[in-house]
């Protein structure tokens, strides 16, 4: 007789994957839940960064962007036009997302599918354009935000995290 634990079957029936968690509300929250709560604070912090650097930096990057517009000159107050447009809906988004967040990591399940969802979707165009296109993936691109939602996908779609945000569902 071995003393070695017994390990997980490499097929797992469909069922068996599919079936509803025990009902424990008093579960505690599992590290993967926090985990993959993380990389979605991370990616607000980072949208926050983006839109205090791109207010210093507006005029530039308007002027760099090359937009073509017939001749028409663009006043100050388009410049600065353009840049509120462009912080409120960043920062609705960059709300949504923290909110979502915040949801997660109390244990919400439709939210948790949410930010999954969001995150295949983020992932979806790198993968096209590397399949299609032969693409390469960089560091200084998109290597961070496909590494941050694969992580996010992992912790989020993994047991725990799917007991956890389950945990007060009766069969």
């Amino acid at each position: 007789m071995t003393r070695e634990p017994a390990k997980r079957s490499a097929y797992e029936p469909v069922e068996q994957l599919l079936a509803r968690t025990g009902y424990d509300p008093d579960m505690k929250r599992p590290l993967t839940i926090t985990a993959g709560v993380l990389p979605v604070v991370l990616r607000v912090l980072a949208g926050v960064y983006v839109i205090i650097h791109s207010g210093l930096e507006w005029d530039s990057i308007i002027r760099d962007a090359n937009i073509e517009t017939d001749g028409v000159v663009w006043s100050p107050e388009d410049v600065r036009d353009s840049f509120v447009v462009f912080a409120v809906i960043l920062g609705a988004a960059l709300l949504i997302d923290a909110v979502m967040a915040l949801l997660v990591y109390r244990g919400v399940n439709w939210a948790r599918v949410l930010v999954m969802t969001v995150s295949v979707v983020s992932i979806s165009p790198s993968f096209a354009a590397w399949w299609v296109q032969g693409e390469r993936i960089h560091l200084d691109g998109t290597f961070l935000t496909l590494a941050l939602d694969i992580l996010v996908l992992l912790a989020l779609s993994s047991r725990s995290a799917a007991a956890y945000a389950r945990r007060k569902e009766k069969r």
